[in-house]
């Protein structure tokens, strides 16, 4: 593994990829027909492709970096709701006003919005919601509720990171559980263990769970007021494409979640504890050109092992620290729509992964049965 430099707009330019989707959509939405389609096509068989000739970036930064260097890295985050904003209701008013897009063409085109607000803005939330500054983390909240999908904050920081690669994580894909299962599972656990957590907190402090400081309130207002924008704009067709696009982002960012921990475990120690998180509960990937879109984000070990690192200065490991994912995530969820190929592809990988890891362990089913994160 190698060390490189980060500073440098040059360096960072790559990771303002995700600009390019948008006039992508611009075109779809005006030229109309399949063309409204070319942003699942770029973000899932585009980049896949670039990844096979990109290769792997198995190099690392310093992590020591200074946040003054980071000042092009962190930007793209920053500018990106503005623009999702502009681009989403922008769409909404165009597609309720014009005549040359048929019904098919606006489900069309919403999924691209769908796509892309999953994507690249649930993926950049998720990178705003882990720093200190308020800003970036209502930011967060903004680019959550427009998805409708804001109680993610709580769980992730609350719950999945604590919990992460045990049976007290709704989020941990079990092994051998089909991505068809898992989905409609962490829907509902993932909103019941975000909501406990918060109300642990609170009781924690000797308030109620309905104190205004529970931010539920903040979320449920956020999402009221994106409700009543896309009323505005384009009536109750508005608000059906709003929530179309918004289910098509949750169901993206939940098959990245499948895909980031399937079948890893933590050892457990007794009395309800498991061991510290490390790289290996964790899939890795490499691939430069995914890595690019979704600003590292599959340099997912490092993300675990030490959450408050900023996207640039993620660490990667080789396969005798984390173990790695054949392909990067645009391929990885794919298959994960098809629980056969998925399970022939990974299945191995995760056998082989215990074998390494943990060799004394023969009896793994007490790590499948799921338990509550948090008590009601």
């Amino acid at each position: 593994m190698t060390v490189k430099p980060i500073a440098g707009i040059t360096r960072a330019l790559p990771f303002w990829l995700s600009l390019a989707l948008l006039p992508v959509l611009a075109f779809g939405a005006v030229q109309g027909g399949w063309s409204v389609l070319w942003v699942p096509v770029c973000t899932w068989f585009l980049f896949s492709i670039i990844d096979v000739f990109a290769g792997l970036d198995n190099s690392s930064p310093d992590p020591q970096t200074p946040d003054a260097q980071l000042f092009w890295y962190r930007l793209i985050t920053l500018v990106w709701f503005p623009l999702q904003c502009a681009m989403t209701f922008g769409l909404i008013w165009y597609a309720s006003h014009s005549a040359h897009l048929g019904a098919w063409e606006k489900i069309g085109l919403f999924f691209g919005i769908g796509v892309i607000n999953g994507t690249i803005g649930i993926t950049y939330a998720h990178e705003l919601m882990h720093q200190k500054s308020k800003v970036e983390r209502w930011m967060a909240d903004l680019l959550l509720a427009m998805v409708f999908y804001s109680h993610f904050r709580s769980e992730h920081l609350l719950v999945h990171h604590r919990y992460v690669a045990t049976p007290r994580d709704p989020v941990t894909a079990r092994y051998n559980e089909g991505f068809h299962r898992y989905f409609p599972r962490v829907l509902v656990q993932c909103l019941r263990s975000s909501w406990n957590a918060e109300a642990a907190m609170l009781g924690r402090k000797g308030l109620s769970r309905w104190h205004r400081s529970n931010p539920f309130w903040r979320y449920g207002a956020l999402q009221a007021g994106f409700v009543v924008l896309a009323l505005l704009l384009g009536g109750w067709g508005g608000l059906a494409l709003l929530l179309w696009s918004g289910g098509v982002a949750i169901w993206q960012l939940e098959l990245v979640n499948y895909v980031e921990h399937y079948g890893l475990t933590r050892r457990h120690l007794g009395g309800g504890k498991y061991e510290h998180v490390l790289p290996r509960h964790s899939w890795n990937a490499s691939h430069r050109a995914s890595n690019w879109l979704l600003i590292n984000l599959q340099r997912h070990s490092d993300h675990h092992y030490k959450p408050d690192r900023r996207f640039p200065l993620l660490q990667t490991y080789d396969d005798t620290e984390a173990p790695q994912l054949p392909h990067g995530y645009p391929v990885m969820t794919t298959l994960a729509m098809i629980p056969p190929l998925w399970r022939r592809r990974m299945n191995p990988r995760v056998r082989q992964w215990r074998r390494s890891h943990y060799p004394d362990i023969t009896d793994w089913q007490p790590y499948s049965k799921a338990t509550n994160p948090l008590p009601r």
